[in-house]
């Protein structure tokens, strides 16, 4: 039995880190941020989208968590920026030869042996960021 929990916990855990939130989800876990907005930054929020003067809650519910968060400081203004970063698959072909002595594959002596295929790894890259002036929105850009 623990050997089944032990093999689909990690299963779990990878779907779970693989569903994508929408702001209307995001509304619905976090009903008294969104009521605690202004009528038009209820409005943005709802259809994903940012304007200066937003405030931190507001951009939460309409793009979600940040992957990186910095703060710093500009003259006598706080400011906090919030990246977004997503990853991208990136192909590679191979070709390896080895040859080896020793032991081998569970034998004494030599051996040796071809490798060849696609190999897939997932670049990350930043998608978006969001920059903040004393804790209201100043600017952002995103990939188009």
């Amino acid at each position: 039995m623990k050997i089944l929990t032990l093999l689909t916990l990690p299963i779990v855990l990878l779907f779970a880190a693989c569903t994508s939130s929408t702001p209307q989800e995001r509304i619905l876990k976090n009903g008294a941020k969104f009521t605690n907005l202004p009528a038009k930054h209820q409005e943005l929020a709802e259809r994903g989208e940012l304007a200066r003067g937003m405030s931190a809650d507001a951009v939460f519910l309409a793009w979600g968590a940040p992957s990186q968060r910095y703060r710093g400081l500009q003259g006598n203004i706080v400011t906090d920026r919030w990246d977004y970063f997503t990853s991208t698959p990136v192909v590679n072909n191979h070709f390896d030869m080895h040859y080896g002595i020793g032991r081998g594959w569970g034998r004494r002596g030599s051996y040796s042996g071809f490798s060849f295929g696609p190999e897939i790894q997932y670049v990350p890259y930043r998608k978006a960021t969001v920059l903040f002036k004393n804790s209201k929105v100043d600017s952002w850009e995103r990939m188009q």
